[in-house]
This record gives structure tokens, sequence and C-alpha cells, in this order.
């Protein structure tokens, strides 16, 4: 049984709830183990993940959170540095599901987050399980 780590950007909880459900869900139903924790914002994902990778305790993370366009650039310094710094991290051979949604406002995170709709926690969970596939297949896991 593989153990993954969610990493939560906590900003907006009844998006994450339902983004974290599907994650949980995917992960369950694979039959492997889950934790998860909570950091401030997107930003701090990535971080996060490469600290717990350290540890040697997980075999996959599970990226998840919301960010929502604003009147700012900080929409894009946001999604467009989380996504980098964690492509970053899977390049470097971890298995990386990425779930931090990146939406134009929250009608559109609504839809996404929710598991009974486009499942993209679920979806996430899915592919960092596909990716440690991955790994142990080409013998690096």
């Amino acid at each position: 049984m593989a153990r993954l780590l969610i990493v939560e950007a906590r900003f907006y909880d009844h998006l994450n709830a339902m983004l974290i459900a599907g994650a949980r869900r995917a992960i369950e139903a694979a039959g492997h183990s889950h934790e998860t924790i909570t950091v401030p914002g997107a930003l701090e994902v990535p971080g996060a993940i490469a600290l717990a990778a350290e540890t040697g305790r997980y075999d996959g993370f599970v990226a998840i959170g919301v960010v929502i366009r604003g009147e700012t650039y900080h929409f894009e310094v946001v999604s467009n540095e989380s996504a980098r710094a964690i492509m970053a991290l899977t390049l470097d051979g971890l298995a990386i599901g990425n779930g931090i949604l990146t939406v134009e406002n929250e009608a559109q995170a609504i839809v996404r987050a929710d598991p009974e709709q486009s499942d993209k926690g679920g979806g996430a969970a899915q592919a960092a399980l596909a990716m440690m596939a991955l790994r142990e297949r080409f013998g690096r896991g």
C-alpha cells in the first residue's frame, strides 16, 4: 500500500473541501493511504512537497488549491509560479498530481472542484497514482 500526501493551499474552504474529498476518494479506491497538510497558499505548496519528499515517507503527492483571478497581476504570479515549481519537482522524479485550480471565478471553481462534476481533486490524485506507476515501471520507485 502506497502513502500519498495531499498538500492543501487553504484559501477557499468550501472549494478545497470538495477537491480534497475527490482526492481522498480516488486514493482510497485505489487501496492506498493518505495524509493531508495545509499551507497558507498555492505558492507554498511546492515547498511543502519538497520538504515532505525529503522525509521519504510518501510515495506520491497531490497538490490542492484554488486561485481565482482578481484585479491585479498577482493571479498570474501565483498561478504560473506554483505550476512551474510543481513541474520542476516532477522533473526531479516526484510523483505529483496538480489539483490547483486556476479559474476566472467561483462558478468555474465549483464545477471543477465538485466530485460529482469535474472532480479535479480526484483527477489530481489519479495523476499522482499514474506517475507513481510509471516511476515503478521505469525502476525509479
